[in-house]
């Protein structure tokens, strides 16, 4: 059923709203259905009982045999799970994302980084201390002036050896012009 304002005001019903009389009428509904009442339900579901256990019994007595050589063997099935399931931990322990072998690869990649931390760290010591000594010592810039710019004192000849030849290809390239 549907309620209506009435516009004229008329004699189907009359209600209040803010202040004003309003006038109502009531019109029924074809697109309602009706929902069905729960003794219906529970008398259909009565009435279907005894197929839904016969198809019960039908189910039973066909598996009845599965089930059984299955409830002989259940020792025999939970013993193979275990099994299986400690083979699968074991590989997955081994040779998984985090396993024993990656965790070895990883150890021997920390060692070689470690040796080599140890190495640049000696390095950088060595090169400290000749900083230090180039800063304050003048027998070390003195030594480093002469070595690598070529500089000497008043009075000293500076010989200078020639570059090596480049290499052997060009000598033979040159040969055979």
């Amino acid at each position: 059923m549907r309620i209506l304002g009435s516009p004229a005001g008329g004699q189907q019903g009359r209600a209040w709203r803010h202040g004003t009389i309003m006038g109502l009428r009531v019109v029924h509904l074809r697109n309602i259905r009706a929902l069905p009442r729960p003794e219906e339900g529970l008398r259909s579901l009565v009435e279907r009982a005894p197929q839904a256990e016969a198809w019960a019994d039908r189910t039973m007595e066909r598996l009845r045999p599965t089930l059984t050589f299955l409830y002989s063997i259940r020792r025999r099935l939970a013993t193979a799970g275990v099994v299986t399931f400690t083979i699968w931990l074991f590989v997955h322990v081994m040779f998984g994302a985090n396993g024993m072998v990656v965790y070895r690869q990883k150890k021997a990649e920390f060692q070689n980084l470690q040796q080599e931390i140890g190495v640049l760290q000696n390095e950088n010591g060595h090169y400290t201390q000749q900083i230090k000594a180039l800063q304050t010592d003048p027998g070390t810039i003195e030594k480093e002036a002469r070595e690598q710019l070529h500089y000497a004192r008043p009075g000293e000849v500076v010989y200078v050896s020639p570059p090596p030849p480049s290499s052997q290809t060009e000598r033979t390239s040159s040969a055979r012009k």
